[in-house]
C-alpha cells in the first residue's frame, strides 16, 4: 500500500503540471481574442461612428459609466448615445489598450490604456480632450467578447 499511494500522488502532479501548461496558452489566446476585438471595436468607431461601435459591442447588461453616472443596459446606453453620440455627429474617438488580462477560467477580461475624443465646437474648431479608459469584457455563449463595463 505504500508503493501505490506516492504513485498517485506522482499521477496527480503530472495531470495537475499539464493543465496548467494547457491553461497558459488558452489565457494567452483569450487576451488575443480580445486585444482584435478591441482592434475590431476601434476600426468599427472610426469608420461608422461612436454610436454604432459602442452599440456594436457592448452586451445585453454593459453599463457606461459617464461622468457621475451610470448608463445601465443596451436599451439606456442606445438613448444616451442617440442624444449624446448621434450617428451623423462629426466626433471621433480613437484608442489602443495599453494593457490586457484575462481571467484563468477565460470568462472575463480587462483592458485599459489612452483615448483621444474630438469634436468641432460652436465655431467649428476642432477640440480634443484625453484621457484612460477601462474596459470590462465578458466572452458570451457564442464564444464572442462583449464590453460589461466601460
Amino acid at each position: 500500500m505504500n508503493i501505490k499511494f506516492p504513485t498517485y500522488l506522482l499521477l496527480l502532479f503530472i495531470f495537475a503540471s499539464c493543465g496548467e501548461k494547457t491553461q497558459q496558452g488558452s489565457t494567452d489566446q483569450w487576451k488575443q481574442e480580445i486585444i482584435e476585438t478591441e482592434k475590431r471595436f476601434a476600426q468599427m468607431a472610426a469608420e461608422e461612428g461612436i454610436r454604432e461601435a459602442f452599440l456594436s459591442f457592448a452586451a445585453e447588461d454593459a453599463v457606461l459609466m459617464r461622468n457621475d453616472s451610470l448608463v445601465v443596459g443596451i436599451k439606456a446606453i442606445t438613448e444616451y448615445l442617440n442624444t449624446q453620440a448621434p450617428a451623423d455627429s462629426n466626433m471621433s474617438l480613437e484608442w489602443k489598450p495599453d494593457f490586457t488580462d484575462v481571467s484563468s477560467s477565460g470568462d472575463l477580461g480587462y483592458t485599459y490604456g489612452k483615448f483621444i475624443f474630438s469634436m468641432a465646437d460652436s465655431t467649428g474648431n476642432r477640440v480634443e480632450r484625453t484621457g484612460v479608459f477601462h474596459t470590462v469584457w465578458k466572452r458570451q455563449e457564442d464564444g464572442t467578447w462583449r464590453f460589461v463595463w466601460d
